[in-house]
């Protein structure tokens, strides 16, 4: 069950939270007329930023706080101590001064529990204003690279009217009036993390461009209603073909783990079809013997792994590191990625178990390379047992932008439950969600999907909607952009 904590609004019951103001909405002792958090002449150095790990910087900051919200604010009576302090995951940031003396800080903490990537500061206090100087905002910068850092998505703050202007120059965003807390009123404001939207950018957003030259073709990119999917069934077959080629840095400094990944992600392909595997082809270059080895290695590992033969292909040595696998299967009624409609729910069916790759991460989570023949094999067959009437295999896009071109093929867009999304206990949502997942499988249809016969789980986790684009709903019932229209551009399939 999520515990949230309203970090604006009323204490909720069996917490000991009062309402209060947040980051950015506490001023500094001295002048109220003065700006307390752009401060004066700007001190040099600049201000030095740190995590407070030790009880007495903890302390110092505290009675900076006790100082000024208590005596001097009188936003509370007696003490301005509470829960957030007591929770184990809240992180003091503090600016120092070269003799180890607090000059102000901050306290960022996530919102629910367990966390599921939406954190909030509070508490922001700086000592001195005549020399204060870029304090308040540094304190504001490092809450907002931290937090980041730890994969949040959703970082709020609660900020006093007249210093709203400050967080906007600092690229905060106002989302609407706040509470009024002891007289002074606030404005409800958000940090834009946009890890999302950059993957997003990064990986799909070119497709459509670059390949308008086979979109011209008839049947170029697909049949329709596969137009662009994640398998290509070959006209007047049951066949199905996917191609997936690895990146050369990758095969260049991790080749067998490169050879297994080329296995991995073109029958994630497949599976996503409803095709049961039947072959491979592989084209593999390397600059020595000794390193095309380790690549083929690595493609046969995952072939057995999978039982699916390596059928034939191409290889070359005394060239630069490449690998590129296609893969063939068979379905009568393949699943097109693009078969949703507006109100269908989206599920997602994963295998949480395994860690981050060594050497990836929060950028690789390996399921596959712990399972047995048979657990790869169940997995694989999902899509083709429920039959549902989308599915889209998690690519490099990570699971939000994955499901932003399952939409974008349906037509649609996509609004996902960020609490509802499964998730291993070794990953951040901000590295889940934008993460190469192993075995992740998104599917569209009336119903949830139902519990898979391997080693995942599935849950509902999201609908299709008709507004384009991705976003994402919390616990409170906010909703957050986390990609703004199309993923590829290449449109309905």
């Amino acid at each position: 069950m999520l515990d949230i904590r309203d970090l604006t609004g009323p204490a909720l019951p069996g917490r000991t939270r009062t309402a209060e103001s947040v980051l950015g909405a506490e001023s500094v002792l001295g002048s109220a007329a003065a700006s307390i958090l752009a401060g004066g002449r700007r001190a040099e150095p600049g201000p030095v930023v740190r995590i407070a790990e030790d009880r007495r910087t903890v302390a110092a900051y505290r009675r900076l706080r006790h100082e000024e919200f208590v005596l001097r604010q009188g936003l509370f009576p007696g003490s301005d101590l509470d829960d957030v302090d007591d929770d184990p995951r809240t992180v003091v940031l503090v600016s120092v001064a070269p003799d180890g003396s607090v000059l102000g800080g901050v306290r960022i903490a996530p919102c629910a529990q367990p966390d599921i990537g939406w954190w909030a500061g509070s508490r922001l206090v700086v000592a001195d204003t005549a020399h204060s100087g870029g304090i308040g905002p540094a304190l504001i910068r490092s809450a907002c690279a931290h937090v980041e850092a730890r994969g949040v998505l959703r970082f709020d703050a609660g900020v006093q009217d007249r210093y709203a202007p400050l967080f906007t120059s600092l690229g905060w965003v106002d989302t609407g009036a706040g509470p009024v807390v002891a007289g002074r009123a606030h404005r409800r404001m958000r940090w834009p993390v946009d890890r999302i939207q950059r993957l997003a950018d990064s990986t799909k957003c070119l497709l459509s461009g670059l390949l308008s030259p086979f979109a011209e073709q008839p049947g170029g990119l697909g049949a329709t209603g596969f137009r662009g999917d994640d398998g290509a069934p070959v006209p007047g077959t049951d066949l199905i073909a996917a191609c997936d080629a690895i990146l050369p840095s990758m095969v260049e400094r991790d080749p067998e783990w490169a050879g297994w990944c080329s296995v991995l992600v073109n029958l994630g392909d497949l599976s996503a079809m409803g095709a049961d595997p039947v072959g491979l082809l592989d084209a593999v270059a390397a600059p020595t013997s000794s390193h095309l080895e380790r690549i083929v290695r690595g493609v046969a590992a995952a072939a057995a792994a999978w039982r699916v033969p390596v059928l034939g292909g191409h290889t070359q040595v005394g060239v630069p590191s490449a690998l590129s696998v296609t893969a063939l299967g068979r379905t009568p009624r393949p699943v097109p990625a693009g078969g949703g409609r507006v109100g269908h729910t989206l599920s997602l069916t994963a295998d949480l178990g395994g860690s981050w790759r060594p050497g990836y991460h929060e950028r690789q989570w390996d399921s596959s390379s712990g399972r047995t023949s048979d657990e790869l094999r169940l997995l694989a067959a999902h899509v083709a047992q429920i039959a549902p009437a989308a599915a889209k295999d998690v690519s490099m896009a990570g699971i939000v932008g994955t499901a932003g071109m399952l939409a974008e093929a349906s037509g649609t867009g996509a609004l996902l439950d960020v609490a509802a999304i499964p998730r291993p206990r070794g990953a951040s949502v901000g590295a889940w969600l934008t993460c190469f997942p192993g075995y992740a499988m998104l599917t569209a249809d009336r119903d949830p999907a139902p519990a898979p016969a391997g080693p995942a789980v599935s849950a509902a986790c999201g609908r299709l909607t008709d507004e384009p684009g991705v976003r994402l709903r919390w616990p409170d019932g906010e909703v957050t952009v986390a990609v703004a229209g199309t993923v590829t551009g290449l449109g309905p399939a």
